[in-house]
Order: C-alpha cells, then sequence, then structure tokens
C-alpha cells in the first residue's frame, strides 16, 4: 500500500503545480509559395484549467488516504 500513498503524494504535488506553474507552447505559421517559404513561429504560455488541477488534487488526497489505511 506505500505504493498508493507515494502515488497520491505525486499527484498532490502535480495538482498543485498545475495552478502556478504555465505550460509553454510553440507554433509555426508557415506560407510556402513555389520554392520560397515565409514563416512566422509563436509562442505563448498557458495554465492548466482549474478543473485539471482539482481533480489531480482529489485523486491525490484519495490515494493517499487508501494508501495509509492498515487492513
Amino acid at each position: 500500500m506505500k505504493n498508493v500513498a507515494a502515488l497520491g503524494i505525486l499527484l498532490m504535488i502535480l495538482g498543485l503545480l498545475s495552478f502556478v506553474v504555465p505550460i509553454p507552447h510553440r507554433k509555426s505559421h508557415d506560407l510556402k509559395i513555389g520554392d520560397a517559404k515565409v514563416g512566422i513561429q509563436t509562442e505563448s504560455s498557458e495554465k492548466l484549467p482549474p478543473a485539471v488541477g482539482t481533480v489531480l488534487l482529489a485523486g491525490g488526497v484519495i490515494a493517499l488516504i487508501l494508501g495509509s489505511r492498515k487492513n
């Protein structure tokens, strides 16, 4: 059961990080006409939706509780 508790701690850490750490995204906009190619690359940073962080935190708490139970 210690593996389940470790998984719970990991899920809780990932859930907390999802609220504060933005994830970078890069997108390339290319235009190709014949042999010529013109491109622009844009970059943006977005955080995950709050629902994802909440689900990760709740899953971590549940896994931590289940992992710490003694049979």
